[in-house]
Parts: structure tokens; C-alpha cells; sequence
């Protein structure tokens, strides 16, 4: 029987190259699984450290409101009295200038969506109305959290 010896082009025999791969018998090692998941433990702490931009306002709960079917206008309120429009910080002076703005730009009546946080006082919610309503928004509504739905009870089989 003859034996074929492989040959490159320039004559040189090709290189070949031992196959000593095997199946895993032993025990995994836990080191590196440990290591990264105390990395991952560490940056999901850090993670919780950061600032989350926006204004946490506790809504009042409330069940079976009814809501509108014209065009609103959303206001908050937080629990210093500072007023939040458009999701910006905005002053008393131009609240009045953008509401009286959007009024004037409505095809219809608009109505007031007041998100007050529990802890502003019924004199800032009442201030507030009076400036929709000097510009021009006659209709409002306070928007609050729906109640939670009530477990219902596990049943008992006959």
C-alpha cells in the first residue's frame, strides 16, 4: 500500500498539526461563576444609586371617576407648590403665559388635568384653578390613582 504524503507548492510537506481534544471529565471550577456574579451584584447596587430625572408625585387614590372627551391640558403640583408643565419646571407667571397660549391655539374648550401630590395643600390646588381659569380653561379634572383591584377569594372545590 502506498503511502500519500501531502505536499504544499513549493514541495515541503504540510504541517500537521495533534488532535488532543477530550471530552470534560472533571469538576467545573466555581471561581470565575463567582466573580462575575459578585460583578453583576456590584453593578446592579451601583445602578440603584443613580438619579432618575422627573418629579415623584404621590396621587391621591380614587375609584369611579369620570374622565373627558375633549382635549386636555395636564398641570402637577408638588408637594412644595412648584408647578410642572410639559415635564419642565415652570414659574406662576409663565404657567398663566403658556396656558392662556394653548387656549388661544384650541379649536374647542379644553379642560384642566390637575396632577396634585397628596401632600399639596387644597390652597395650591385652588390657586392653580384660578390661573387655568383667568386663562381661559373652564373645565377640570384632578387626576388620581385607581383604587386596587381586590383579591378575589380561592375557591373551594365541591
Amino acid at each position: 500500500m502506498a503511502r500519500l504524503d501531502a505536499r504544499l507548492g513549493d514541495g515541503s510537506p504540510a504541517m500537521k498539526f495533534p488532535r488532543n481534544a477530550r471530552i470534560f471529565k472533571g469538576r467545573l471550577d466555581v471561581a470565575p461563576f463567582a466573580a462575575v456574579f459578585f460583578l453583576l451584584v456590584i453593578l446592579l447596587m451601583l445602578a440603584s444609586l443613580l438619579y432618575t430625572p422627573g418629579v415623584r408625585l404621590e396621587l391621591p387614590m380614587a375609584g369611579d371617576l369620570p374622565g373627558t372627551d375633549q382635549p386636555t391640558v395636564s398641570v402637577a403640583i408638588d408637594a412644595f407648590g412648584r408647578y410642572y408643565y410639559q415635564n419642565q419646571l415652570i414659574s406662576k407667571g409663565q404657567l398663566s403665559n403658556s396656558l392662556s397660549r394653548v387656549v388661544a391655539a384650541a379649536p374647542g374648550p379644553l379642560t384642566l388635568v390637575l396632577q396634585a401630590d397628596k401632600a399639596a395643600s387644597m390652597e395650591m390646588v385652588v390657586g392653580l384653578t384660578e390661573l387655568a381659569r383667568g386663562a381661559g380653561i373652564t373645565n377640570g379634572l384632578l387626576a388620581t390613582r385607581p383604587r386596587p383591584v381586590p383579591s378575589l377569594p380561592a375557591s373551594t372545590p365541591p
